[in-house]
């Protein structure tokens, strides 16, 4: 496997000794999260716990949704939790966050203790956030 940019691989980590699922680990930080409601798309994959970025990323609040860009930032990171997904599911959230229609694009990011050694991926919006709200610690979903 390659290093990406924080030095992290590029693709799926190396599947458990007698398990040739490939493992892919993603950040969520919006309606994917526990209790909000994107979070059934991530139904029978194992969350691996709460976890924070480093500092350099910020979320805006879009239409009812965050997004995370790349930028000056509450020096604690940005909050959101760590999961377990399938291939199948990694393809229903790359058509769910419009990563083809370039609305996120999906790469690799470092994270805190205890997560900072898994090769971990996440979401970055990509469009425009002038005038958007920053969002400070966790996001909260609206009902």
């Amino acid at each position: 496997m390659r290093a990406g940019p924080t030095g992290k691989g590029i693709g799926p980590a190396p599947s458990r000794p007698g398990d040739e699922t490939p493992r892919n680990f993603i950040f969520v930080y919006g309606t994917l999260m526990r209790g909000c409601a994107n979070h059934a798309c991530l139904a029978g994959q194992r969350f691996i716990g709460e976890a924070r970025t480093p500092a350099g990323y910020r979320l805006h609040q879009l239409c009812g949704y965050p997004g995370m860009v790349v930028g000056e930032s509450d020096p604690a990171g940005v909050p959101g939790e760590v999961w377990e997904v399938s291939d199948a599911c990694l393809k229903q959230l790359h058509r769910l966050e419009g990563v083809d229609e370039g609305l996120y694009r999906f790469q690799p990011i470092d994270l805190q203790p205890p997560h900072d050694s898994l090769p971990v991926f996440t979401y970055l919006y990509l469009r425009n956030v002038l005038g958007r709200p920053v969002v400070a610690g966790k996001w909260r979903e609206e009902r």
